[in-house]
């Protein structure tokens, strides 16, 4: 089943108008990160942030090597640092700075994917994090 242009543009509409929504209630300096990066899609966010990849590193296949599947608990990277709670509910500062928003893509994407993410994936990851 294929969706018609018509009901395509409607469902970007909403996503659109729900991201515009959510936008609103951030914090200014998450607003600048979303405004940076674009409006991005929660669900595909999730769909990439618990994927397993290839071309990266062979110990960090999935974003959730280091980050767990429980965003909302501390993580642990491969040589044992503690990594914050990635949901942005639990942690209220992270996503709140691009430079190091970016930083963190260019190191975490490199290891996962093999390459830097493109500004697509970040800001659907973005999206989802910010969702929960």
């Amino acid at each position: 089943m294929t969706l018609s242009s018509a009901a395509r543009a409607a469902a970007l509409a909403l996503a659109l108008a729900a991201t515009a929504a959510a936008a609103a209630t951030l914090s200014p300096g998450r607003q600048a990160v979303v405004a940076a990066l674009g409006a991005g899609d929660a669900a595909a966010g999730k769909a990439f942030f618990f994927a397993r990849h290839t071309g990266g590193k062979a110990d960090t296949p999935a974003c959730t090597a280091c980050h767990t599947t429980d965003l909302t608990k501390a993580g642990q990277t491969k040589a044992g640092k503690a990594i914050d709670p990635m949901a942005a509910s639990r942690a209220p500062d992270r996503f709140s700075d691009l430079a190091t928003v970016e930083k963190w893509f260019r190191r975490n994407c490199t290891d996962v994917l093999g390459r830097e993410c493109t500004k697509s994936e970040k800001a659907n990851v973005i999206a989802y994090l910010l969702s929960i």
